[in-house]
């Protein structure tokens, strides 16, 4: 009766971890509404960055200040790759793809994510592909297609932007093995407030190479503020700790699965703030985005 107990307890952890995970993907979903209406105030991507990275390392480490290094270099430098993986390399790459290529194409190659993931736990960590998993995957990313082009028959390469696009998808694949990896060592708290500090630290070495204004003057506007506190304490400082400790109790390759709702949330979020329209062929894509992800799990 115990161990039946035990098991059950379990399984309920688990299951509030999937839910955990849906939630967040489908915040970060929305946090392009955000970003949109900062970029229309004037700000720009780094700019974007820079400040939700800085808000939310303030207010982590107003919480979590007792221990400030890890326990042995090595895995400071893993804190480091997390950082520039799953922060400055990420944005960095997926905001200069959305400059000189389609938002189509950026969003559809970003949601390889959940297969480079497995595929790189299956090398690093020798974890076997389930057949579930790619016929799962397939089916997901079909209607990923479905809903991105939400109808349109457009479809414009660019290798440079499809190529940064990529990079960005495998940086957050990276991302999310060095958590794997770093999860049972250190407390989510620790790990999610060195990512922030590595993040910000390998975007200011960017910074000299690129041309990129500041703008404080505009912080002080309402529309400016509250995008950024959403954006900082929200979609970066909760979602981090949130997705840190989904990869930890659930896995890398399975918490990632969620990744494809991302782009449902994005065009259902543009259809009610944007009054952008959907389509039949986005509800349709909508269905199979569902039906992939629940056939990755269960299959």
């Amino acid at each position: 009766m115990y161990l039946d107990f035990m098991y059950l307890s379990a399984r309920n952890k688990e299951t509030w971890f999937h839910l955990i995970a849906i939630l967040t993907v489908s915040i970060w979903g929305s946090t392009f509404i955000a970003t949109k209406s900062l970029i229309n105030h004037g700000l720009t991507p780094v700019e974007i960055f820079t400040y939700r990275f800085s808000l939310a390392y303030v207010c982590l480490l107003a919480v979590c200040h007792r221990k400030m290094l890890a326990n042995s270099w090595r895995d400071e430098g893993f804190f480091l790759l997390a950082g520039l993986t799953g922060g400055s390399l990420y944005f960095i790459s997926e905001n200069s793809a959305l400059e000189i290529t389609m938002a189509s194409n950026v969003s559809l190659i970003v949601c390889t994510t959940p297969v480079l993931t497995v595929l790189l736990s299956s090398l690093f960590f020798r974890e076997k592909l389930r057949k579930g998993f790619v016929i799962g995957s397939l089916v997901a990313l079909s209607g990923v297609a479905l809903v991105v082009f939400n109808g349109s028959v457009l479809l414009k390469l660019n290798p440079l932007g499809d190529c940064l696009t990529l990079v960005a998808a495998l940086s957050w694949a990276f991302y999310s093995l060095i958590l794997r990896r770093m999860g049972n060592r250190y407390s989510t708290l620790f790990i999610t407030r060195k990512v922030f500090f590595y993040g910000l630290l390998t975007l200011f070495l960017y910074l000299p190479f690129v041309s990129s204004s500041f703008h404080p003057d505009r912080l002080g506007l309402p529309a400016v503020y509250i995008n950024l506190l959403f954006l900082g304490i929200v979609a970066s400082m909760l979602c981090y700790i949130s997705w840190n400790a989904c990869v930890r109790i659930i896995g890398a390759s399975r918490a990632s699965n969620y990744l494809y709702i991302n782009p449902l949330v994005a065009v259902w979020a543009s259809h009610v703030f944007l009054s952008e329209p959907i389509t039949s062929t986005a509800l349709l894509g909508a269905v199979l985005i569902l039906g992939g992800v629940y056939m990755v799990e269960r299959l």
